[in-house]
């Protein structure tokens, strides 16, 4: 459950569906065309454009920065698309810098294959059900690495000689089995997964030398001098530049202290470099920009805010660039100046913006801060820039801008067609609330006739995790998914909480070590909003979410039901105990040390406030709560959902359940297809009395 991993559902479908509605209205009307999905840099004045991300296909164009000439029927395919050995078993195939030879694992084995030789290589040797080097184990997978990590573990330098990787021992992570019903006799799968509170994997980072061979003949591997028998985490690593040294960032199992460390290639030997500290919880490191002296970062531990900080690689040089209400950096290039572009939430909490710091601190926007940027990709020698802009009312569109000039674009592609027109769609607007003296944002989707003096019924959908909004304001292409709301006559909003982010830390600090706490209490000042609007059915206001937004929803039911009387809620955790570790100690610490936290923050010591029994008989409840889960959910175990709905039944609650067998966090395929349409149902049931 990292923060940028929203797996919704009906988000997904929706962006399918859009690909469908945007072929039928290219066969009608000329409302939408089609854009590039893909641009990449060919040199400093050639940047190409493509339709399918392979830089082959038909449509295919190249654009000359300065002449802004556009030059069809180019192919400019990846150099190294394709490996020239595909080894038995090998996992995460990953090419060396200079493209000499790739590594891979193979049975928890790091091995290296040679192409001149057309030879592998096996480096390590101990590989087993517990040991596993340079793969993953699965908390480090889920929550560090990140899925697209695909549980790869290891790193190469950049001259191409070593590999830093990592060597897990899962032997005291304890095991949970999760049940297939494939079959005639049902599968049996294994997860070491530990949660809150459990034993954490053991980690040693080794340097192997691809070239150098051990007296015993084995390749020559030195082990980072950490010990692996404390209870700790290792983010993301990186090489210095002249690959000497390894990159370390290291924090304690409670995450309030980060660590960096430089290591030693050739003997094993750490360097501290860096120490950052906080009252609450810290993340990593991570998308950082690195020069020959040092480092660029974003953090957030000195005002409150993200701020970008140049760290000299001896540690000896820490300086602050930028000031202001920052938030969701992303560093994207470091000029030889001392200027650093970045896009960041910073005119406005909801979307991002391209800018450039100096030396100085002097800030400037590059692109319009009334549109939200995305895809940022600078020339070679940063001279120009393409990114695509758009907002809830503007459609994407791709532009070519000087970076020294960023006023003068070029528009190289608009989604916009010739027949668009804005109110032939339910689209979004922004609107915000004040709750505890934060300011929250929503976008709220109006039926296309709507009517204000009627009375309409709400759907609501939200998230609440930590740092991870779901209000952004940039185009959503219409879609059949997106549109059924207004064609059913219900305004849908999607709102957030102060966990969300957009406050800076003011509002993160505040749930630390009781989730599911004050991020209730802004969800149900949207409620109040809702309810005092004219137009607003407040009988009829309905909540949805999935993942933290189950999460959320059943504790809106249990709760708030005077305030949302339906509610879905998929794939939830309504324990924290049975989450794993490294994400719910991040934020609550651990069960020994803060019991009654965790006991505040369970969802099912709620169970008797839910008002849905048996013992009312009515054609439309007046208030109803849907459950569903995968049983093959990998992330939140399907017995989270279990252990709630025993609890409903004990108290004989009244309640609607689906289960997707072997459904995974998100449903897909049928089972998407089946969760959508039902959830369709039951909104028309309960918010609408069809």
């Amino acid at each position: 459950m990292r923060k940028n991993d929203l797996l919704c559902l009906a988000g997904r479908m929706a962006a399918v569906a859009a690909v469908f509605l945007t072929m039928s209205m290219q066969m009608s009307a000329q409302d939408f065309v089609k854009i590039p999905a893909s641009w990449k840099w060919l040199d400093n004045e050639k940047v190409a454009f493509s339709y399918d991300g392979s830089f082959t296909d038909s449509q295919a164009f190249v654009v000359r920065a300065s002449s802004r000439k556009t030059i069809h029927g180019i192919k400019a395919p990846a150099k190294y698309s394709t490996f020239p050995a595909d080894p038995e078993g090998a996992v995460n195939r990953t090419w060396a810098p200079d493209s000499s030879a790739f590594a891979f694992t193979r049975n928890n084995d790091l091995y290296v294959y040679d192409v001149a030789s057309a030879t592998e290589k096996r480096l390590t040797f101990d590989g087993n059900e517990v040991i596993l080097n340079g793969y993953a184990s699965w908390v480090y997978y889920e929550e560090i690495l990140g899925r697209p990590s695909l549980y790869r573990a290891f790193w190469w330098s950049p001259d191409s000689k070593k590999i830093g990787f990592y060597r897990f021992d899962n032997t005291d992570v304890p095991v949970f089995p999760i049940y297939s019903p494939a079959g005639q006799d049902g599968v049996l799968r294994n997860t070491r997964y530990p949660k809150a509170g459990e034993p954490n994997p053991r980690v040693r980072i080794g340097i192997v030398d691809v070239n150098e061979i051990s007296s015993d003949g084995a390749p020559h591997t030195v082990w980072a001098d950490f010990n692996e028998n404390d209870d700790q985490y290792f983010g993301i690593p990186f090489w210095g530049a002249d690959s000497k040294e390894f990159f370390i960032a290291r924090e304690p199992r409670i995450q309030n202290t980060l660590e960096l460390y430089s290591v030693s290639a050739i003997d094993g030997s750490k360097k501290h470099i860096y120490t950052e500290k906080s009252e609450t919880w810290l993340d990593w490191i991570d998308g950082m920009l690195f020069t020959d002296k040092g480092l660029y970062m974003a953090r957030s531990f000195e005002t409150g805010w993200q701020q970008i900080y140049f760290l000299s690689y001896d540690g000896k040089t820490l300086r602050r660039l930028t000031d202001g209400p920052n938030w969701r950096i992303s560093l994207l290039r470091a000029d030889k100046d001392g200027s650093v572009y970045f896009t960041a939430c910073r005119d406005a909490s909801v979307r991002h913006c391209l800018y450039k710091v100096n030396a100085e601190g002097q800030i400037n926007a590059l692109t319009d801060t009334e549109l939200n940027v995305s895809s940022v990709s600078f020339s070679p020698d940063g001279k120009y820039f393409v990114a695509s802009v758009s907002s809830f009312t503007s459609p994407d569109r791709i532009l070519l801008a000087k970076t020294s000039k960023p006023s003068s674009v070029m528009v190289v592609a608009d989604r916009k067609g010739p027949d668009f027109n804005a109110q032939n769609y339910a689209l979004p607007q922004l609107i915000y609330i004040e709750n505890d003296r934060l300011r929250l944002p929503a976008y709220i989707v109006y039926p296309k006739n709507f009517d204000p003096s009627r009375k309409y019924p709400v759907h609501m959908d939200i998230y609440g995790g930590p740092d991870t909004p779901m209000v952004r304001e940039r185009w959503i292409q219409p879609s059949p998914s997106n549109q059924w709301w207004s064609d059913n006559d219900i305004i849908q909003i999607t709102a957030d909480c102060r966990a969300a982010g957009h406050n800076g830390r003011v509002g993160l600090d505040q749930i630390y070590k009781h989730l599911n706490r004050k991020e209730l209490e802004d969800f149900k000042a949207w409620a109040r909003y809702l309810k005092s609007l004219p137009y607003v059915n407040g009988d009829k206001i309905g909540v949805e979410g999935f993942s933290f937004g189950g999460t959320m929803t059943t504790m809106l039911l249990f709760t708030a039901s005077d305030d949302f009387h339906y509610g879905i809620a998929g794939g939830g955790v309504y324990d924290w105990i049975l989450y794993d570790s490294h994400y719910t100690e991040r934020f609550m610490e651990t069960p020994q040390t803060n019991p009654d936290g965790y006991a505040s923050s369970r969802v099912i010591n709620y169970v008797s406030s839910y008002p849905a029994t048996y013992a009312e008989i009515s054609a439309v409840e007046p208030v109803m709560l849907k459950i569903t889960h995968g049983t093959g959910d990998d992330n939140v175990h399907f017995q989270s959902t279990l252990q709630l709905i025993d609890e409903l039944h004990k108290q004989c609650k009244k309640f609607e359940f689906m289960i997707y067998p072997d459904g995974m966090h998100g449903y897909r395929g049928y089972q998407g297809k089946h969760f959508l349409e039902a959830n369709h149902d039951f909104w028309l049931r309960y918010l609408c009395d069809k």
